[in-house]
């Protein structure tokens, strides 16, 4: 068992980035897209860092005190590299909602991240 408060920052956001990865691949696969050129483009939409961004402001007032923390302590995290196409605060709150996912996977609570992630990216918001 893995103690949770000693995983490193960006160690939760690498693993975020994986588990968010997989809920849109799945999403994709699930809607029908079938060639890696629909699915790739596809996918932009989801894990950019301003999609991301606005995919945490649906979630935010959903969270637990516990995951609002986790979300707090890798959008605080400090950054060095931003990429182009993103605000630094659109950066850091993309962190954060990859942050509070590795924390989300590794305590073992698949069906909350399928929640959230339904939650964070309705439908109407994929156009």
């Amino acid at each position: 068992m893995i103690d949770l408060r000693e995983v490193s920052t960006p160690a939760l956001a690498y693993l975020g980035d994986c588990v968010l990865e997989m809920c849109v691949r799945e999403h994709l696969v699930e809607r029908g897209l079938s060639t890696s050129a629909h699915l790739n483009q596809a996918a932009l939409d989801f894990v950019r860092a301003s999609a991301q961004a606005e995919a945490m402001k649906r979630i935010l007032p959903l969270l637990t005190e516990e995951e609002e923390a986790y979300f707090k302590r890798g959008r605080n995290i400090g950054h060095t590299n931003v990429p182009k196409r993103a605000t630094v605060s659109e950066y850091r709150t993309a962190t954060g909602m990859e942050v509070l996912f590795g924390y989300l996977h590794l305590s073992g609570q698949k069906e909350r991240i399928s929640e959230l992630f339904r939650l964070a990216y309705p439908e109407g918001a994929l156009q």
